[in-house]
């Protein structure tokens, strides 16, 4: 089917407490293994872009692989814009037919923040298209951090019904304790889920996590054995998502994950079969192990069926 608009797509998953994968992507193969996972287990899906990915991809040949691919599926897909930073990246996105734009004026003031968030909302709502923005700073909660330390990272629930009112914004990417990358904890995995359930309860809008890979150990291992170097990557256990989504989070991103799978597949092609040069016979596996995995997080995030 044509590309969805992220808002009609929330109105059921804020309903029915479930979460939507947002897997971002950065060519042809990554679009097929989101899209056949969402076929097959009739789920929606987001796919992101960020405006790097846009840029190493080309706006138009990225954004029109998307478009075909979503209109030969018979699932929600909706396109999303990743951490736009500028105002500029928004409207660029809105015009070029995105469903769904993310602006990141979090490390702007509060005041700051709304005003350009707003001023995004003011162009995407007219088309219907979905406005995320973020409040808070994400990072680890470790165990040397001072209370009034943590407190300044993580989203503040008051600031937060603030910052919907007054912006009008679709979803709200809350700072919980993730971070982005590989290395999101030095220790024991640990997000604030009396956080996102006070945030919830201000704002009753859907709720993301950014920064959730799950970085699991088999996937290091794999990647290890083949060459890479990641010593210490650390992740968001199963177990985390599952309470977290019970209390309102209704997106989660997915990048790392596919990003360490899709290596420890080429590297693995590439070694013991270095008499390949046939780049489908390489990029094939690596596509499927990447759908294997979305396919493990639509059934996580509990939006198998829900398409």
């Amino acid at each position: 089917m044509a590309l969805v608009s992220l808002i009609d797509m929330y109105k059921r998953a804020n309903k029915e407490y479930y979460a939507i994968g947002q897997f971002n992507v950065n060519n042809m193969e990554f679009v097929q293994s989101a899209l056949d996972a969402a076929e097959e287990l009739k789920s929606p899906a987001i796919l992101a872009l960020s405006t790097s990915a846009l840029k190493y991809g080309g706006f138009d040949y990225i954004i029109n692989i998307i478009r075909t691919g979503a209109a030969r599926v018979s699932v929600p897909v909706a396109l999303h814009l990743d951490h736009g930073e500028k105002i500029e990246d928004a409207k660029k996105c809105i015009d070029g037919g995105f469903t769904s734009v993310m602006i990141d004026a979090s490390h702007e003031s509060f005041e700051e923040n709304i005003r350009i968030t707003k001023e995004v909302v003011k162009m995407a709502h007219p088309k219907n298209i979905a406005v995320e923005a973020e409040l808070g700073r994400l990072g680890g909660i470790e165990d040397n951090i001072k209370v009034d330390e943590k407190d300044a990272i993580l989203t503040d629930p008051v600031q937060a019904e603030e910052f919907v009112r007054r912006t009008g914004v679709d979803a709200l990417a809350v700072a919980v304790g993730t971070s982005h990358g590989a290395y999101k904890f030095k220790a024991e995995a640990k997000l604030a889920m009396d956080r996102i359930a006070a945030i919830k309860k201000k704002t009753g809008i859907p709720l993301v996590l950014h920064g959730a890979s799950g970085v699991k150990p088999e996937m290091i291992e794999k990647a290890e054995k083949y060459g890479a170097k990641l010593p210490g990557a650390k992740g968001v256990p199963d177990e985390a998502y599952r309470e977290a989504i019970k209390l309102g989070i209704n997106k989660v991103n997915i990048d790392t994950d596919l990003r360490l799978t899709w290596v420890g597949a080429v590297r693995q092609i590439l070694m013991e079969k270095p008499e390949v040069f046939d780049p489908r016979k390489i990029l094939g596996p690596a596509r499927d192990a990447v759908r294997d995995v979305i396919m493990e997080k639509m059934k996580i995030f509990g939006s198998v069926g829900k398409g």
